[in-house]
């Protein structure tokens, strides 16, 4: 049908956006976002948003299939009422997701930050099912029907989807769906938990992996009830309940008090020798599979030498800085909350002793910035480096590379580059981003700016089955 007219009311897709909507034109040139639909198929729609640029709605008939059309691998996957929101690409070949998801990364960069790398990277690719170890599930007690729902919202709802299994989560966390259904029906307090926070590591040594839930619980629990809880974790090998009565201040382990647990998560990274202790709330990718990948992949494009100093902005708990930390001379760590440095340091000297062939850390430093206010005069006092690792949030690192610009310019306060005291900018930055706009955004302040040139980019598909896009770059100062 390519290039033949079509009959009224039919739509040829052209593409995907970052949505994962497909984007037609109709004949007067007026956009159509259609859920379910994907580029090159033909279809009808049923529209039900209209503005005066562009149009919204929802597949409702195919005419002619796309080859990369898959049968979805979830019962609670689709555009049915009450369909799980918890994906939006399992009608769509992985092999074709990560396609998609490159040309967002382009698209933006081109379009938003005026840069167009000089390579394209081969993206990180991994498990497509049965890869989230991480995941905030819902906990809803439907009166009216008399059962208890745990799982994601459903597409474009706030009402909890009725989730029997979930093929992205790990197999044994999807085979407690069911059974924790009927765990919180049968407590007292039902209708007062209203959330599962799953995090999946190990104790440390790579071993026996350990689920913990993290529930969020309205009201205080009875005994009987954590009796419950803890009969269910002893015919479930590995699991581990924590309790979040009130702010994440307040987590605990199932009969420890707050602040005084006897055990953590953890997770390797075993090109490096380095265990990354956490707790079930803290801050860890989703993908560990992906992450020990990109990990590699980033120190690989860093390219540290043994006599460099390399800052890593945006540290967290030290997923790259410890990394870092065995191959480069000396590694400033940098993150916005002191309480977080702390746990940085404290990681760093857990492993300073233990790394891979026996070879100690170097030289790490932790500080405490406020990284979406960082000015030149600050960003100079933390010294220069050879090279730096940035991966911020999804705000991205705008007043970071903003500062780096105008250092670079010399226009700050108006003093003079000799005045920096040695300060010169690093001669590489790999930036790690989960989304691909403020990445543009950054982008083209460092190659319009601040002097350096986009040598490299790719996607990490961090996320498969969803519109989520990860991604790296490097920077390359052009002299």
């Amino acid at each position: 049908m390519s290039g033949t007219p079509l009959p009224e009311g039919w739509l040829r897709v052209e593409s995907l956006d970052i949505e994962a909507q497909g984007v037609a034109h109709k004949p007067d040139g007026k956009v159509v976002f259609i859920d379910g639909a994907l580029p090159f198929e033909v279809v009808s729609a049923q529209i039900h948003r209209s503005k005066n640029s562009f149009e919204k709605g929802t597949l409702t008939e195919i005419h002619c299939e796309s080859s990369q059309r898959v049968f979805p691998n979830c019962p609670h996957f689709g555009l049915h009422e009450g369909a799980c929101g918890g994906c939006k690409m399992q009608h769509l070949h992985v092999s074709a997701q990560v396609a998609i998801k490159q040309r967002v990364l382009e698209d933006n960069l081109r379009h938003i930050g005026k840069v167009k790398p000089d390579n394209i990277l081969r993206p990180i690719e991994g498990p497509a099912w049965g890869y989230r170890y991480r995941a905030r599930l819902s906990v809803r007690f439907v009166r009216k029907k008399g059962v208890v729902l745990v799982g994601f919202h459903e597409r474009k709802s706030r009402y909890v989807a009725d989730m029997k299994v979930c093929p992205v989560l790990a197999p044994q966390v999807s085979a407690m769906l069911v059974p924790l259904r009927e765990l919180v029906g049968s407590m007292e307090a039902v209708e007062s938990c209203a959330q599962l926070e799953l995090a999946m590591g190990d104790m440390g040594n790579g071993g026996v992996e350990v689920i913990a839930l993290v529930l969020r619980h309205l009201e205080p629990l009875s005994d009987a009830d954590l009796n419950r809880l803890r009969q269910f974790a002893s015919h479930h090998p590995g699991l581990q309940w924590w309790l979040q009565p009130k702010g994440l201040d307040s987590v605990h382990r199932l009969g420890e008090l707050p602040g005084h647990e006897t055990a953590q998560l953890a997770y390797t990274l075993a090109d490096f020798g380095i265990t990354m202790p956490f707790r079930p709330t803290d801050f860890t990718q989703v993908n560990p599979h992906i992450n020990r990948v990109l990990v590699s992949r980033a120190l690989g494009l860093l390219a540290v030498g043994r006599q460099e100093r390399v800052i890593d902005w945006f540290c967290g708990l030290g997923n790259f800085t410890l990394a870092l930390a065995t191959q480069a001379k000396s590694v400033l760590g940098v993150e916005g909350a002191e309480a977080l440095v702390q746990r940085s340091r404290e990681n760093y000297e857990l492993n300073q002793s233990e790394t891979l062939a026996g070879r100690a850390l170097a030289t790490t430093n932790f500080i405490a910035r406020n990284l979406f206010e960082i000015t030149p005069a600050v960003l100079a006092s933390d010294g220069a480096a050879d090279k730096w690792l940035v991966d911020p949030p999804r705000e991205g690192a705008y007043a970071l590379v903003k500062a780096l610009a105008e250092l670079q310019q010399g226009c700050w306060d108006g003093r003079a580059q000799a005045e920096l005291n040695g300060w010169v900018p690093p001669r590489r930055i790999v930036y790690v981003s989960c989304n691909p706009a403020t990445l543009a955004r950054d982008a083209g302040v460092l190659v319009h700016e601040a002097g350096y040139r986009c040598t490299a980019a790719g996607v990490v598909n961090m996320f498969p089955h969803t519109a989520h896009v990860e991604s790296l770059a490097v920077f390359d100062r052009l002299s």
